[in-house]
């Protein structure tokens, strides 16, 4: 037997599938672009540089709707810049999530009935790095689904050894300049994980639990007493003050004396502090410095003691009383028991609703609890970087954000920095023997004998390194001197303060190194624009979270729609600061796009079209003119729009322009051209410049199908590396442009009539078209009856019904012979059972705009659908009643 060769394509339109298929192309040609090394960047281009850092994603996590946009967005702008002629530098990595990581590990041991301690600390690290070899890549894996253009020659993680590298010199920089220290300060205390942990960990809930106000000092009436209330009776055991307000004229005599602390055996001072609201209760506060935010800032104004009443563990310890010993929670009640028993609880509020912070990795409420640990001086760091955008170093959009920034940045505290864990960065201080400390950068060694601190670092310091880090810092790198600083970060505005903050002051702090002013714009900042999205919601407008059970997979989508549609849906509802809202109809919609595209080119190339050099404008046809002109437009808007970081209108433009011009129009108009000898070769040329312009426009959105495409229709290596189209150069021609909207006008018209008047779509129907020539549309005759289904009248002709069209140059009408067209009884038929369906849905949508109770609890775009749904129904009802008021004349 003999081996027949692969049959050739007899059309470019054969080399693609029957159908747009994602799931058949998008793995080989992601996995093509990286083994052409198209994302890979080179330092020593003579291009210019344009550069972005990818956010680092926990190495614990999995791509999430927010993760899927961030990324969308940095790989539409990394992959139009490289079209235009950059050197694109998209650098990857993860973050390596001290507590995520560590609280992982330590679950599996608990499943084989281990802890990190029966390891001791290295073997456990060793567990860890063996967890991340193995289980670590989850994200990285995705991230190639949905088309991250990144450049993995470069992926980075932030405890690799360059970076460890970079956190140890900056540590030790700043110990030596006075902005590292240690204290004790009050932090967020998670008694589950054992750790201080970060303001971005702590999540707010509201709970219900019991306001109990108990009364201090004398039982006696008669006898000094103050009554103070608290959500939380077993911190009453650490207070060390009672606060009033020093206008307050009931307790200002008071004021310097002392109460008796019930079950303690101490007594306490009354003071007068401006704080205290006197509306507020009774106008007294107990005061638990060690154990409240508030509390500690007075304690410091007042020079209050400030014993810590909990353990690690949030046991009850060094109070001296039988409640030692007890967790926080059992001692809230058996505290409370104990002064009721004294009667000096006087009333009790339950349940009473109130907002308590909760660890987000353990779930458990948090504990505001003094403990020594490291902190930043933030001083000088914060105005450095609220200088860096007020200067305009570095510009952050939308800049309706600017103000949310300086109220940060320029009320900033000092940030605790110390983490105690295992994994992580540890911090380089090391402790001698007869109590010495000293620092050490990441080439020195401690003497014999010393003893390094076991905390680790806040992960937010390393990954606040991030942007010059990645790039080989404190060496003096070609990466550095090429693309840094970077050209923006995209983020959500709703980690601005955590993380955006912390990267500005490492940033400007570095500013002076020669190794990151060496570049091309100076190094001053580590990045030249922010730009803020918002947050993806459900279609409702709802927060996507586990408890409400709203939470969308993009990976789902990917499976389901493309990689393609993803993309498109996240970056179509994109505006620079809003939150989006997304849902499966807007990923059914992109599917349906990306399919419009194929659908579209593959008739083009079916039809011979193929990018061409045309001959002058003056010899093609209005419709030529017109969407070359058109093309010539969008690519201005689709450039502004990219340029301002506007992606929706980018989208929204792109969208329009190929559904609503291309596709529904222009396509249609070529295939009367292509029967026409005259025409059919600049047509063929016009439509496939429109698609390869087209296809490398949207390509920064949607890779995949774009690539199909443009390749089989250009026949060029590939759309990732092709040029960005730009301006022809032509004037406009508005006057073959008006004849066109006016050619548009009079078909949608007749096609309406038609629609009103039961007929098909398909449906030819005689028609005289009077007052053409006046219209200045002679030219367009064959077009507007091949597109509106009118034949030239045969014969005898009677006119049966009319359509009137106002144009731009004159009033054209439609005579229209529909006599024995429609099957009057079965229309009349159709027509009643729309009616009773739209008066249906009018009923049913004006119900529930009429529910006050509804309206109060229901989103604003729950409710603005079911306005839509409400006025569309009104005009149906109008359109069906007229229709058969004409049917009843007939």
């Amino acid at each position: 037997m003999t081996s027949s060769a692969p049959k050739t394509p007899d059309t470019p339109a054969d080399a693609l599938p029957k159908s747009w298929d994602p799931s058949a192309v998008e793995a080989d040609l992601y996995q093509g672009w990286v083994d052409a090394g198209y994302f890979e960047a080179d330092p020593k281009s003579d291009k210019p540089a344009y550069s972005i850092v990818l956010p680092p994603p926990n190495v614990t996590g999995s791509l999430h709707m927010g993760h899927a946009l961030d990324h969308t967005l940095m790989d539409a702008l990394s992959r139009r810049k490289r079209m235009l002629g950059f050197e694109v530098l998209w650098l990857p990595g993860m973050d390596h999530a001290g507590i995520a990581t560590q609280t992982l590990v330590e679950k599996k041991l608990a499943g084989e009935g281990k802890t990190k301690e029966d390891f001791g600390r290295e073997k456990f690290i060793e567990k860890v790095w063996d967890w991340k070899r193995e289980s670590g890549g989850t994200i990285g894996d995705q991230m190639r689904r949905i088309g991250d253009g990144v450049d993995w020659s470069r992926e980075r993680f932030t405890m690799d050894d360059g970076l460890s590298r970079a956190v140890q010199t900056i540590f030790k920089r700043m110990y030596d300049d006075g902005l590292i220290y240690r204290a004790e300060r009050l932090v967020n205390w998670s008694p589950v994980l054992q750790t201080a942990i970060s303001d971005i960990e702590v999540k707010f809930e509201d709970v219900e639990g019991e306001l109990v106000s108990l009364r201090y000092g004398s039982l006696n009436d008669d006898e000094p007493h103050l009554v103070v209330a608290t959500t939380r009776v077993e911190t009453m055991l650490g207070d060390t003050a009672v606060a009033v307000h020093p206008d307050d004229e009931r307790y200002r005599h008071l004021v310097g004396t002392t109460l008796e602390l019930p079950l303690t055996g101490r007594t306490i001072p009354i003071i007068a502090d401006e704080y205290v609201d006197p509306e507020f209760g009774t106008g007294a506060v107990k005061i638990t410095p060690a154990h409240d935010p508030n509390d500690f800032e007075m304690g410091l104004r007042h020079n209050l003691p400030m014993p810590t009443i909990m353990d690690k563990a949030g046991r009850i310890t060094g109070t001296g009383t039988e409640f030692d010993g007890l967790d926080r929670f059992e001692a809230r009640v058996k505290v409370r028991e104990a002064l009721a028993a004294q009667g000096r609880v006087v009333a009790e509020k339950r349940p009473y609703l109130h907002s308590v912070g909760h660890s987000e990795r353990s779930g458990e409420s948090i504990e505001p609890r003094l403990s020594l640990q490291w902190w930043v001086k933030v001083d000088g760091l914060s105005k450095a970087a609220g200088d860096a955008v007020r200067g305009g170093d570095t510009v952050i959009h939308p800049t309706s954000q600017e103000p949310r920034w300086f109220a940060w940045i320029d009320n900033m505290h000092d940030w605790c920095i110390s983490r105690q864990l295992w994994w992580g960065h540890r911090i380089p201080i090391w402790y001698g023997p007869d109590g010495e400390t000293m620092c050490l950068g990441p080439d020195e060694s401690a003497p014999e004998g010393w003893e390094q601190d076991p905390d680790v670092l806040d992960t937010w310091f390393s990954s606040g390194l991030w942007p010059f880090s990645t790039m080989g810092w404190p060496d003096a790198t070609e990466d550095l001197a090429k693309f840094y600083p970077t050209s923006v970060l995209v983020t959500g505005y709703d980690i601005l303060f955590f993380w955006v903050a912390r990267m500005m002051m490492f940033g400007t702090y570095v500013s002076s190194d020669a190794s990151v002013a060496a570049g091309e714009n100076g190094g001053k900042v580590p990045f030249q624009d922010i730009f803020l999205h918002g947050l993806v919601r459900d279609q409702f407008g709802k927060k996507m979270s586990k408890s409400r059970g709203n939470g969308i997979d993009p990976l789902d989508w990917v499976d389901r729609f493309g990689a393609d549609a993803l993309r498109f849906t996240l970056a179509r509802g994109a505006n620079p600061g809003a939150d989006l809202s997304v849902g499966e109809d807007h990923a059914q919609s992109s599917r349906n796009f990306a399919n419009k595209l194929f659908n579209a080119t593959k008739f083009a190339l079916m039809n011979g079209a193929a990018p061409a050099e045309l001959p002058a404008r003056a010899e093609l046809t209005d419709a030529d003119r017109w969407i070359l002109d058109r093309l010539d437009r969008v690519r201005g808007e689709v450039d502004s729009a990219f340029e301002r970081y506007e992606f929706s209108k980018a989208c929204e433009t792109l969208y329009h322009f190929a559904w609503d011009e291309v596709c529904d129009w222009y396509l249609e108009i070529a295939k009367v051209q292509f029967s026409d000898e005259a025409q059919a070769a600049s047509t063929r040329g016009v439509l496939g410049n429109v698609l390869d312009a087209l296809l490398r426009l949207l390509h920064p959105v949607v890779p995949f199908v774009t690539e199909t495409l443009w390749k089989v229709l250009t026949g060029n290596e590939s759309v990732v590396v092709a040029a960005w189209p730009q301006a022809s150069g032509e004037e406009p021609d508005p006057i073959a442009t008006q004849r066109i909207v006016d050619m548009q006008k009079l078909v949608t018209e007749v096609r309406r009539f038609r629609s009103d008047q039961g007929l098909k779509p398909s449906q030819k129907v005689a028609a005289k078209i009077v007052g053409i020539d006046e219209a200045d549309l002679l030219t367009q005759v064959p077009v507007i009856r091949s597109l509106a289904r009118l034949t030239d009248p045969e014969g005898e002709f009677d006119a049966t019904a009319s359509v009137e069209v106002r144009l731009s140059g004159a009033t054209v009408t439609v005579e229209l012979d529909t006599s024995g067209t429609v099957d009057l009884v079965a229309e009349r038929a159709r027509l009643v059972k729309d009616l009773a369906a739209a008066e249906k849905e009018l009923s049913q949508t004006t119900g529930k705009l009429s529910n006050e109770a509804f309206i109060a609890k229901a989103p604003d775009a729950v409710v603005d659908k079911i306005r839509t749904r409400q006025q569309i129904a009104i005009e149906e009802i109008a359109r069906i009643k007229a229709r058969l008021e004409t049917m009843g004349e007939q």
